[in-house]
């Protein structure tokens, strides 16, 4: 159901596609987000939803660090969004499980070289039902037939 026609461009003022994260924004920093930008939402979105993974994880391959769904509709989604399983301040988004917690995680690598972070950002048509103890597969399955875009942008982290 994504819209092909729609590009979603997903930037921030952190860093540029393929640049370097910031220390700010990972697990030796303030491990805080950074802001998403989203240019040519879709006039049909409901929702946002976003996943964050290290995509180069050298044990798991890819390793997911930050998931949340139902966010409203906004051209950016701020720095530092805050923890918790429910975000009532943003229209009440749920944060899921990743990297075991309700919040998000920036990278953190144990070991081994540049890993490259992606945050996946979803136009949704609907809000989702979905409980704050799922993961990212429960999300992507919810999620599945109600994709209206989907945009990203790469960090690397060493």
């Amino acid at each position: 159901m994504i819209n092909a026609q729609t590009n979603l461009v997903v930037t921030s003022n952190a860093f540029e596609n393929n640049g370097t994260i910031p220390i700010d924004y990972t697990g030796y920093g303030k491990d805080i987000s950074p802001n998403l930008i989203l240019s040519g939402v879709s006039p049909e979105a409901q929702t946002v939803a976003v996943l964050m993974d290290d995509i180069k994880h050298p044990l798991f391959r890819v390793f997911n660090h930050w998931i949340i769904w139902n966010l409203p509709v906004m051209q950016e989604i701020p720095e530092n969004m805050p923890h918790g399983k429910v975000l009532e301040e943003y229209g009440g988004a749920m944060q899921g499980v990743g990297y075991g917690r309700h919040r998000y995680r920036g990278p953190k690598p144990p070991f081994g070289g540049t890993h490259m972070y992606r945050y996946n950002v979803y136009i949704l048509d609907c809000r989702l039902e979905l409980k704050t103890s799922a993961k990212k597969k429960e999300l992507l399955k919810v999620m599945e037939n109600h994709i209206l875009q989907h945009g990203f942008l790469v960090g690397k982290y060493k």
